[in-house]
């Protein structure tokens, strides 16, 4: 059972009235204290509710949502649990999980066909990957290591390790950034993985649970939710959702019955500016679009 913490007793600061004086009746002192007591509750009751009215503005502000556009369909190997994926010079890389079934592959995006495979030992179950430069970096869930590898030959070149689950993993060009399925988001320096900062998510004012894999593309975050749906893209410096993207529509038929074959897997092609997209355990990848419409469409 988790502990809860006893919360401390808010300070009550109390300032005793004078005594009356000879000179002063008691009953005006009991009616200048009255009026000093109902004008300090009169300033607590204008707090409270300005401070109501701003949580109010902010949860009833959500952001938008958008239905993202298909631009095209592609095979993907529905044995493939996906975690990771990312997209280079016209080839997929995709990390997957699962006790004895975690690998990291590289995959041609036509035909779906595995030019390259690593295994991660039985012992591992992989998590998000992200390449920089000309290496890839991969997690694991729990085991709190993870692995750089060769980009081009697969080679594992060494491991570093961070605290916490692995989820899902993305640069941003200076940082790496680490989910773990809650709502907060850690900043990594590259070559130590010291941690550098976090970032609390938040959508329309409420804290945003369970984020998943990662991408970093055009100054945000796009971001799966587990067991969801649909992407979310963030603001990196101040954690708030600016935008929901719903791909229910392209959630395959033969995955319905399945309920770990959840949408999971964002990368991005900087040459054409879309985004490729797959699930757990899917037979198929989309080529999507995740541009807002302008200001003045409605989602």
């Amino acid at each position: 059972m988790q502990k809860q913490r006893r919360k401390k007793p808010f300070p009550v600061h109390s300032a005793t009235a004078p005594e009356p004086s000879a000179g002063v009746q008691a009953p005006t002192a009991a009616i200048d204290r009255k009026w000093l007591g109902w004008r300090g509750v009169g300033a607590v009751a204008v707090v409270a509710a300005i401070i109501l009215a701003w949580v109010f503005a902010m949860r009833s502000n959500p952001p938008p949502v958008y239905r993202c556009e298909v631009l095209a369909e592609y095979p993907h190997d529905a044995n493939a649990f996906t975690q990771g994926l990312e997209y280079q010079d016209g080839f997929l890389y995709e990390g997957t999980g699962g006790y004895g079934a975690s690998w990291l592959r590289k995959v041609e995006l036509a035909t779906g066909k595995v030019v390259q495979q690593v295994d991660l030992d039985e012992r591992f179950f992989g998590e998000g990957i992200t390449i920089v430069g000309d290496e890839i970096y991969q997690l694991t869930w729990r085991s709190r290591i993870g692995f750089v590898y060769d980009k081009t030959t697969f080679r594992k070149l060494r491991e570093f390790s961070y605290s916490g689950e692995g989820w899902g993993l993305a640069f941003d060009g200076r940082h790496f950034i680490l989910s773990d399925g809650s709502e907060v988001l850690r900043f990594f320096e590259p070559r130590t993985f010291r941690e550098a900062r976090r970032l609390q998510v938040t959508s329309g004012g409420r804290r945003l649970h369970q984020l998943n894999e990662l991408e970093y593309a055009n100054g945000h975050l796009y971001a799966n939710i587990w067991h969801s749906d649909y992407i979310v893209k963030i603001s990196p410096r101040t954690g708030k959702v600016v935008a929901w993207f719903d791909l229910r529509h392209i959630v395959p038929a033969e995955v319905s019955d399945n309920r770990e074959a959840v949408l999971n897997g964002i990368a991005h092609d900087p040459q054409t500016g879309r985004f490729f997209v797959t699930g757990k355990n899917w037979p198929r990848l989309f080529a999507v679009n995740f541009a807002e419409p302008a200001r003045n469409e409605k989602p």
